[in-house]
């Protein structure tokens, strides 16, 4: 099976508004016709298939090989995936990937608030100087771009943020 992009997705790709998180958002941009799902699992990870499969039910993705036999084998696995997708989530957490989406977020500002903080934000070394940094950004975020912009940037931030961090920034209002 090699999975393709529908109108649907492109849409939801470009106007960023479709309630999809990083991984979905970047296997839909994998899937782009070309490569199978082995291929898919090599770079996405394990739960790739799974993920394939609720995308093609929410109709954001389509199958090359068969559209219509994708479906009947699908509500099978849609309820084993939600415990496998939750580990390598968990794996991915980190206060560098944190750090990284947050300087792109700034960069993409063409502010010169945005441009400091993105500035203290690089020359953050300890941890504690790097959650600061995050906590100032994200305060002055909707400021800077839409209050629903900012809170999605917020959102996101939680979805690669450790566990023991997100207790501190899901209290911040956005």
């Amino acid at each position: 099976m090699q999975p393709r992009k529908t109108d649907l997705a492109r849409t939801a790709l470009q106007a960023h508004r479709a309630p999809l998180d990083m991984r979905q958002r970047r296997l839909l941009i994998l899937c782009d016709g070309q490569r199978d799902l082995p291929q898919l699992t090599a770079m996405i990870g394990p739960e790739a298939s799974a993920m394939v499969i609720q995308l093609i039910q929410a109709g954001y993705l389509v199958s090359s090989a068969a559209a219509e036999p994708t479906p009947p084998p699908a509500p099978a696995p849609v309820p084993t995936p939600a415990a496998p997708a939750a580990v390598p989530t968990e794996r991915r957490r980190s206060l560098v990937a944190a750090r990284i989406y947050l300087l792109g977020i700034l960069e993409l500002q063409r502010h010169p608030h945005a441009a400091a903080l993105l500035h203290a934000l690089q020359q953050a070394r300890s941890d504690e100087a790097v959650i600061a940094g995050l906590h100032t950004a994200l305060d002055a975020l909707p400021a800077l771009t839409s209050p629903g912009y900012a809170e999605r940037v917020r959102q996101r931030l939680l979805e690669v943020l450790p566990k023991e961090q997100v207790d501190g920034f899901q209290t911040l209002a956005v």
